[in-house]
């Protein structure tokens, strides 16, 4: 189709305007001359296009194409050919023509230097880790008695028709709703016995994995088209591994982990699929409903239609919770977790006074020793307070912050007697309070810092309670900054100072130690006990802190305090401050393994 020269004049502007865009949130380099690299400026994921769609229309103008890729929740994408020539051509035939932006709109197409590191990615190839797929792992024959084993349109029984597919179960029926099965309700429909001669060749093939008789069977029939939603096998219900076959047809099955990573995985026609370990508990698994999928063929992507596939995925119940590292997707976790938050909003304060209050007392000679050189950061906003300012230090502890700025009132309040004492032996201007109730005038100081002190409360009603406080002393326009440990040691992408101490961490690390469930409450076991200088598996734990027994000598035993800790994920303290009505987040940060706020009193 031939563009007009005032057509052509009207998309090479808004090109430029989308270039703008683009160029400012990805830092992308676009080019005036062809290159292998083309970006459609207007359509992606945003905007409803479909990766299919797209190969479709591009390869009947070009013979390959190396790469695409669709940033997630963007309105525009990336592709990456063999050469700038076949570039080019793709371009002179779609851009400004080809129909497949949003409501019809023609895409628009531009070059670009190179593609941004994210945009490299690769369709097959890679694997979640424990994955293990088996090409041909049964013949044809085997494959049609075992498609003929259902017949899908008499044999079916109520509730059998999901919105995406059809399944049928053998064992146990897998009940969508809860992602479980009734134990005490098996079918008198047993797994076939034609699956048998599976179990003796996978202990022959994989010898080390713990094999055992599946008691549970789903199989389900898909049109092409369909797919079914990204999930976890149940953990607590279901062992590892779980096995699926895959008949009839290839198919492209998507995995995603809890950071985001994506991986496309091919399950050709009669392979089997083992999840095994962090493929079985870490990510999850789907297929998108649609009736072609984006392959990769001679070092180019093609697009392959689906044919009709039937997949026999075989399971055995488990006897027990889950033990799992994967605590984000695992069901065992989940509800522990619940749990514990019911327990610690029941005996909050008895927490606070066995595993804060108490331990402070005990060991503040020791961690007066340990607490010594101030965080650039909290230095750096003291220092910015103007002379004559009243600043309050919530949670002062041995009084580290109190004396870095002498041209402002210095105010200091802890709850224990154990760190007060230290201050008052440094000469500092302190009082005993708990955070929760300040012994101060509303609007009475300029500044607070509370610097590692409410991630020691039980409950985000107290960690609230602690934040409304220093808002309910400042004056308005002041300012306060607070810091907890964050839960993810590694948040910057680099180890912390908590995690370097340890020189175990330094080494590639194999799995993350799991803390135990040790501590008792009431006759139940309410936190779990955190493994030192190791990264944080769990938000509410207890954190060891080792001392020598005073009546022993130097080299006598250790005695062991227990200080309670909420960690905090990522946006949880500047969400949790957001709350307060009469305060205004400022800043948010992570250092050093701290998330930070700075906020502001409005009020």
């Amino acid at each position: 189709m031939n563009i007009s020269k005032n057509a052509e004049r009207k998309i090479q502007r808004k090109i430029k305007r989308c270039q703008v865009l683009i160029a400012k949130e990805t830092k992308l380099q676009f080019s005036e001359v062809p290159t292998e690299n083309v970006v459609i400026c207007n359509a992606g994921l945003s905007t409803g296009l479909q990766q299919e769609v797209l190969l479709e229309e591009v390869l009947r103008h070009a013979h390959s194409l190396e790469n695409v890729f669709f940033p997630p929740g963007k309105s525009y994408c990336y592709l990456r050919f063999e050469s700038a020539e076949i570039a080019r051509t793709v371009c002179e035939r779609m851009n400004g023509v080809a129909p497949l932006g949003q409501d019809g709109c023609v895409l628009l197409m531009s070059y670009c230097i190179s593609l941004p590191e994210k945009g490299n990615n690769t369709f097959g190839g890679r694997t979640p880790p424990g994955l293990i797929l088996v090409p041909d792992f049964v013949n044809e024959k085997l494959e049609s008695a075992l498609q003929d084993l259902v017949d899908w349109e008499e044999d079916m029984e109520i509730g059998s028709n999901l919105k995406h597919r059809r399944v049928k179960h053998y064992g146990y029926e897998f009940l969508y709703g809860t992602n479980n099965v009734d134990r005490n309700k098996p079918l008198d429909r047993k797994i076939p016995s034609i699956c048998e001669s599976m179990w003796e060749k996978l202990r022959h093939m994989y010898p080390t994995l713990d094999w055992h008789v599946p008691d549970q069977l789903t199989v389900n029939y898909y049109e092409p088209g369909q797919g079914i939603p990204p999930h976890v096998d149940t953990h607590s219900v279901f062992k590892d591994p779980i096995i699926s076959l895959s008949l009839g047809s290839d198919v492209i099955m998507d995995f995603r982990d809890v950071k985001g990573n994506h991986l496309n995985v091919d399950l050709p026609r009669r392979s089997l699929l083992i999840m095994t370990g962090e493929s079985r508990y870490g990510w999850t698994h789907g297929i998108t409903p649609r009736k072609m999928d984006t392959v990769r063929c001679n070092n180019s992507l093609t697009i392959r239609k689906r044919k009709i596939r039937v997949s026999f995925t075989f399971r055995k119940l488990q006897d027990g919770p889950c033990h799992c590292q994967f605590s984000s997707l695992c069901d065992t976790h989940q509800r522990d977790t619940e749990h514990r938050k019911d327990l610690l909003k029941e005996n909050a304060a008895q927490v606070e006074l066995e595993n804060v209050h108490n331990v402070y007392n005990h060991i503040a000679k020791h961690f007066n020793k340990t607490r010594h050189s101030p965080w650039p950061r909290v230095e750096a906003f003291l220092k910015s307070l103007e002379p004559g300012c009243i600043l309050l230090d919530v949670g002062c502890g041995n009084g580290k912050y109190l004396g870095l700025n002498s041209s402002i009132v210095n105010l200091g309040c802890d709850r224990s007697d154990g760190l007060l004492k230290v201050c008052t032996d440094r000469g500092f201007s302190v009082v005993q309070c708990d955070c929760l109730a300040l012994p101060f005038r509303s609007a009475s100081v300029d500044a607070c810092i509370s610097i590692a002190v409410i991630h020691h409360l039980a409950t985000e009603t107290r960690r609230m309670q602690a934040v409304a406080e220093m808002a309910r002393v400042l004056r308005p326009g002041g300012r306060a900054l607070v810091y907890v440990w964050a839960k993810n040691q590694e948040a910057d992408e680099k180890k912390s100072s908590y995690l370097r101490q340890n020189k175990q961490n330094n080494k590639p690390r194999k799995g993350n130690k799991i803390e135990k469930d040790t501590t008792e409450m009431d006759g139940e076991t309410i936190l779990p006990i955190h493994t030192n200088r190791t990264q944080f598996q769990h938000q509410d734990l207890l954190v060891p802190w080792k001392l020598r027994n005073v009546e022993c000598s130097e080299a006598g035993p250790k005695v062991t305090f227990l200080r309670y800790y909420h960690v905090f994920n990522e946006h949880e303290l500047q969400e949790m401050c957001g709350k307060i009505g009469e305060i205004l987040v400022e800043d948010s940060y992570y250092d050093q393994g701290n998330w930070c706020v700075v906020f502001k009193k409005i009020a």
